[in-house]
């Protein structure tokens, strides 16, 4: 179903209804339908606005960036019941052209961004601003970013006690044994537990559903008539679900590594594929490895590369790196480099100091940082939360077991990591969403920019395929022969070339364009 526009009219009937209603909601208010909460919420945020200032940590800012915040419905069948502040960060454009100072740039509205996760904080992308990269778009946009709901400042969810978060020093079987598989299945179920205490009825309101409608209250509170939205990882994937329910109020939108949107994919096959898609990735990483073996001397080859890294397993699983450092912690550190290439050197560096005797490089990399407990754990609950609302998962282990040993005879250095970390969704106390049929027609949804690594293992490239088919005039550019995890405003000038052009210009290629690789990093060596 989609949400009409808001014309002056509906919107000034709309006030009058909610004249009488105090801005913090009333609790057990009359049930709506969700686009007519999601209509109602947004008028109230055009209404009021986002009342900038400081950032509560403004010390540690740079004093361009400003905050305020923005209120939604915590359930959009009851937009007068609870409410939720989300909290939102602001760089004003600078209208400064950075090739040219004598000429001013004018403001084309605010481009709002989101990271991913689901769970990822986006209140720190405005000062992104400050890059080569993204002084042109900073220049002729306001660079907005914020926290979605249940995450960091933005009513924050949890699932466990933060202190409990960190467990290490902690195995990682590649194959597990039938007891390991009982330990983590206990662990999950406890997990799943934990949610529905610690955020009781709420829970089942966080999904890509409300995030989507909860963008849309944002735009609205922005002032701005239609979105222009950047969205990384499964931020294209609820900035997908806005662009069906919303398509009449969307300006420009940017898919920056796409997820797969398809409904049979969302989540369990999409984690399947994801977990293939790093062994690729991984292997990768290891013939770079190889190729300057001269540096690092972990192995000419790609399997030799792999039987130093286990000979590292090994040692740590006896004894752990400064008592914090084990298998488990090993592999984090290098499922990273996964993601991003620019790991490789330092995560090079450290496994081979390591296996001569000096661990330190390893422990700083691959050691829990504490400090971070609370946040990780935040962001932990709010991707377990929103992936298990947002569809049905397999309740019968013996279904997790089955499709899981078979990949991993083929794919080992994830499957089993990628398992337990959604596990928690097999036991899952709340009810489940329907996932949205993601799907723009001929001319419905203005033009759209994918943008997509080739040899993405977070989200694999398949997905970028399928966003583009189901998304009507939408256009892909893939960077071909190479795999980091998002290539918007990274090193990539042919990318950021269409980027800068779509965003400024709103000029696109033909449906299709590639770019070259960026160029892979160059080693670092020991000490």
């Amino acid at each position: 179903m989609r949400a009409a526009a808001l014309h002056s009219a509906a919107g000034a009937l709309l006030l009058t209804a909610l004249s009488a209603v105090p801005a913090g909601g009333v609790p057990g208010a009359t049930a709506l339908s969700a686009p007519t909460g999601v209509a109602l919420a947004a008028v109230r945020a055009a209404a009021k606005g986002v009342d900038f200032g400081t950032c509560s940590d403004a010390q540690d800012l740079p004093g361009t960036m400003q905050c305020g915040t923005v209120l939604v419905p915590l359930d959009y069948t009851k937009p007068n019941g609870k409410q939720l502040e989300l909290t939102v960060s602001r760089v004003a454009a600078t209208h400064r052209d950075p090739h040219n100072s004598k000429r001013r740039v004018p403001r084309q509205g605010a481009l709002v961004y989101n990271p991913g996760g689901p769970g990822g904080s986006g209140l720190y992308f405005p000062l992104i601003g400050l890059l080569p990269e993204w002084k042109r778009i900073g220049a002729a946009y306001d660079l907005v970013g914020y926290d979605p709901r249940g995450v960091g400042r933005s009513a924050p969810v949890s699932c466990q006690d933060p202190k409990r978060f960190f467990k290490g020093p902690s195995p990682a079987p590649t194959h597990p044994s039938p007891s390991y598989k009982r330990e983590r299945i206990a662990q999950a179920k406890a997990y799943a537990t934990g949610c529905a205490k610690r955020t009781g009825g709420a829970l089942r309101h966080y999904n890509s559903l409300n995030n989507a409608r909860d963008l849309d209250v944002l735009r609205a509170a922005l002032g701005e008539e239609r979105l222009t939205f950047m969205g990384a990882s499964y931020g294209t994937y609820f900035g997908a679900v806005y662009a069906t329910l919303f398509p009449s109020h969307v300006r420009r939108m940017v898919f920056d590594a796409a997820v797969n949107p398809d409904p049979a994919q969302i989540w369990y096959r999409n984690n399947l594929e994801q977990s293939a898609a790093f062994e690729s990735r991984w292997t990768d990483f290891r013939e770079w490895i190889a190729r300057h073996d001269d540096v690092y001397g972990l192995g000419g080859t790609a399997d030799a590369v792999l039987n130093s890294y286990e000979r590292a397993r090994a040692r740590l699983a006896a004894e752990p790196a400064g008592g914090k450092v084990g298998p488990g912690q090993l592999q984090g550190a290098f499922l990273q480099a996964g993601y991003y290439d620019d790991y490789w050197p330092a995560r090079a560096q450290a496994l081979s100091e390591y296996l001569k005797g000096d661990p330190k490089q390893l422990i700083a990399q691959a050691g829990p940082v504490r400090e971070a407990a609370a946040e990780a754990e935040n962001a932990n609950a709010v991707y377990t939360a929103v992936e298990c609302n947002d569809a049905s998962w397999p309740t019968d282990w013996k279904v997790w077991d089955r499709d899981n040993t078979r990949l991993a005879r083929v794919a080992p250095f994830e499957t089993w990591d990628n398992v337990w970390a959604n596990l928690p969704c097999a036991y899952w106390p709340a009810p489940r969403q329907q996932p949205v049929d993601v799907r723009t027609g001929p001319g419905e949804l203005p033009p759209t920019l994918i943008l997509a690594a080739e040899h993405d293992a977070a989200a694999p490239y398949d997905g970028a395929l399928e966003m583009h088919r189901r998304l009507s005039g939408s256009v892909l550019v893939t960077e071909r022969d190479a795999g980091t995890h998002g290539i918007a405003g990274g090193p990539n000038r042919c990318v950021n070339g269409h980027l800068d052009a779509y965003l400024l210009e709103g000029r696109l290629p033909v449906r299709r364009a590639s770019c070259a690789a960026h160029p892979e990093p160059k080693p670092t060596a020991s000490r």
